[in-house]
This record gives structure tokens, sequence and C-alpha cells, in this order.
């Protein structure tokens, strides 16, 4: 069942990222540092605090050299936990990043062209 989730949740990302309109997997890799510092600094709220953590937990869990023994002892239920946490991990990070490019554009249409006065028009 949570096999069936995951890649359910991948299908779902995949979808995302070709919709007609949607940021391209290349811009939405090219936002993730600008999308993870604008959290950060808290401009772009979207991305909560907690989210960020689970995020970093995930890629502790994924490179951690505690979980070596388990996959060394249950080989295939080793990497297939890693591996769930990393598709997780992926979908979470481009789904966030797509939406961290759409929130870019609209606040860049907002944003006043530079040395135009709007309050006198």
């Amino acid at each position: 069942m949570v096999k069936a989730r995951r890649a359910a949740q991948a299908y779902k990302a995949y979808q995302d990222i070709s919709r007609p309109g949607s940021p391209g997997l290349g811009a939405r890799i090219r936002a993730l540092p600008r999308m993870l510092a604008g959290a950060m600094r808290g401009d772009y709220r979207e991305l909560g605090k907690g989210k960020l953590a689970l995020m970093g937990a995930a890629i502790l869990y994924i490179v951690s050299p505690v979980d070596v023994v388990p996959e060394a002892l249950f080989l295939a239920l080793g990497v297939v936990d890693d591996f769930g946490v990393f598709l997780w991990l992926a979908t979470s990070l481009l789904g966030e990043s797509g939406r961290y490019v759409d929130w870019e554009r609209r606040n860049l249409a907002l944003a006043p062209e530079p040395g135009v006065d709007r309050r006198r028009a």
C-alpha cells in the first residue's frame, strides 16, 4: 500500500512537470537554491520551517552511515526504505520548486519597474 502511494505521488509529480505552462524540470531544479534561501530568509513563506526540517531529516536519513547495518542484514528492505524516503524528498522538492517558480513569476509581474513611480499615475 505504501509503495502504491509513493508510486502515485511520483506519477503525480511527473504529470505536474509535463503539464503545459508548468515550469519544466530544469527550471524547477535551478530554482531549488533560490527557493531554499528564500524560505530560510522568510521571503517565501509557503515553504515552512517544519517542512524544511523534514526535508533535512530525509537527507540525513538517506546519507546516514547508521542505516548501513539494516541494509547489510536485509538488503532489499534496507534499500526500499531509502528509496521511499528519496522518492518523497524528490517529489516534495520538485513540487514545491514548481510552486516557487510560479510564485516568483507572480511577484515579478507585480514588482514595479525601476525608475517608474506608480503612485503618481
